[in-house]
């Protein structure tokens, strides 16, 4: 497909939403104004509400989302290691863009945002509060490696699986192999067939979908804004307030639509292969000049202590943990990449085509979550090297969750010091724009239904992003982590819908490698 033919769809000859579903933008942009809305009349009583749900959900849908991630990434392997998994996908026979770009795109969208924000932090955090699957005593040398498999659990094979494997296997065959539109109702499609394509229902389900993802997708964008602006004030002594945080909204926002208007071969591929690099610059300087010896050791360990403790961490629940960890940790991370997922699928469906569903499988549940670790050991593990020699003392600050705090102090820590914190800050914000571009443009797939939605779409859900943070930002952070709170609620319509991808997608890989005479 060519940039050319991206960048002209819909150009202009008819009305920015024609062809879009009233039920998707009316919901959906009905949120938006709803909740920001409600968040001026009455923030606590908004805050208090979705606090309940919040509780409740974590209380009695928690062990619900843990089962189907479990699920999830072993039929995902095992449909991967079948003959199906030598099917390709999209209905091309080689892949439209290289391995390195493909892989690029991946890792900057999936966990991106997230990830960066949590890398530093989340490990030093278990190492300072020892996590119920583990009896080691807290802040000892004894504590690193199960710190590391707690983050590695979160972050790890589950999360990265659900996001893009079975259902994506079904988004791509319903949309390339049988014309059905590149929606999220479409993964409902081989269950309630043609009624969930044209009728209501299937409006509903996009907006839950596109809903979720946008409260967790302004979540990151908003942190970011903050993290930024006490970063900078750190570093250089620039002031720490609303106008700071604005300016970085305003920079952030203006990357991300950018991006996302150029399309999947421009921006959005560049932006993508200069945050890995960048990446891999910062990695391998951490690991030649800081603790080696430490990074390597703990990370050998910490992955062997989340590969025999798996199903152990995998299977808590408020029965067996304290119901507080639960809600803010493993049920929380859970929901927010169950939320993420069917506009996640799209977009890794998207981007695969050409490749064969073993190597998008294997990107996506494997190598991305291998990759996620090391990351994680190379900041994370460097936080608790020197929390361990007592360097600084995190926690306080982790017990009041800053982790804006906590990834600035680790990074001013690391080789280079205040140098290294500028270049973790600059990713941490790219890998953000990566997020915000790849969703905009995936919420604007879903509301045109196929792969080349109107540049213009694109850029106006990014800006809705990017303005309803700034918005919530101006009343408090406390909102927007309030908004994060929300997509665990919007998590358990999305999970119904991306259940039936436990049979379906593995009848979607085989159908595939029927039709190209396969098997």
């Amino acid at each position: 497909m060519s940039d050319v033919s991206e960048s002209s769809a819909g150009n202009g000859k008819q009305s920015l939403f024609a062809g879009s579903d009233p039920v998707v933008l009316v919901l959906t942009i009905g949120f938006i104004l709803a909740f920001v809305g409600a968040s001026i009349i009455n923030s606590e009583a908004v805050a208090a509400f979705i606090g309940a749900g919040f509780t409740w959900t974590a209380e009695y849908l928690g062990a619900f989302f843990q089962v189907l991630l479990l699920f999830t990434f072993f039929i995902a392997l095992g449909t991967a290691a079948s003959k199906s998994g030598q099917a390709r996908l999209g209905g091309l026979r080689r892949p439209e863009m290289s391995r390195f770009r493909w892989l690029s795109m991946i890792m900057c969208t999936l966990l991106a945002g997230g990830g960066v924000f949590f890398a530093a932090g989340e490990p030093v955090y278990h190492f300072v509060v020892t996590p119920p699957a583990f009896e080691t005593e807290a802040g000892t040398a004894a504590a690193a490696a199960p710190a590391m498999a707690q983050s590695f659990m979160h972050w790890g094979f589950l999360a990265w699986a659900v996001l893009g494997s079975l259902t994506a296997l079904v988004l791509t065959h319903a949309h390339y192999v049988q014309g059905k539109p590149l929606q999220p109702r479409t993964l409902l499609y081989p269950v309630l067939g043609e009624s969930v394509i044209k009728g209501h229902l299937g409006g509903v389900i996009d907006s839950f979908c596109v809903i979720a993802v946008v409260a967790g997708t302004v979540g990151p964008i908003g942190f970011l804004a903050t993290q930024m602006s006490f970063g900078l004030h750190e570093l250089f002594g620039i002031a720490d307030g609303y106008g700071t945080q604005l300016v970085v909204l305003a920079i952030l926002a203006a990357v991300y639509m950018t991006s996302a208007m150029t399309g999947l071969h421009r921006g959005i591929q560049l932006l993508s292969r200069f945050n890995v690099i960048l990446a891999l610059v910062i990695g391998g300087v951490i690991l030649l000049f800081g603790p080696t010896l430490f990074l390597v050791n703990t990370y050998v360990q910490g992955m062997g202590e989340y590969i025999t403790s798996f199903f152990t961490m995998a299977t808590l629940t408020s029965e067996t943990a304290p119901a507080w960890w639960m809600k803010w940790w493993t049920v929380f991370f859970f929901a927010w990449f169950i939320g993420y997922t069917p506009l996640m699928a799209v977009f890794v469906s998207r981007i695969s085509r050409g490749r064969t569903v073993r190597e998008m499988i294997l990107a996506v549940a494997v190598l991305a979550p291998v990759a996620t670790s090391i990351w994680f050991t190379l900041l994370g593990g460097s936080g608790i090297y020197h929390q361990l020699n007592e360097t600084f003392d995190l926690t306080a600050a982790l017990g009041d969750f800053r982790f804006d705090v906590a990834t600035l102090t680790v990074a001013q820590a690391l080789p280079g010091g205040t140098w290294m914190a500028a270049a973790i800050l600059l990713l941490t914000t790219i890998f953000v724009a990566t997020t915000g571009d790849s969703m905009s443009y995936a919420i604007a797939m879903v509301g045109a239904g196929h792969d080349e939605p109107n540049p213009l779409i694109r850029v106006f859900w990014g800006g809705a992003m990017a303005v309803m943070a700034a918005i919530l930002l101006y009343m408090g952070a406390g909102q927007i982590g309030v908004l994060q709170q929300f997509i665990v609620l919007t998590a358990i319509p999305v999970s119904l819908i991306i259940l039936p991808s436990l049979w379906t997608g593995p009848k979607a890989a085989a159908a595939m490698a029927r039709e190209q005479n396969l098997v």
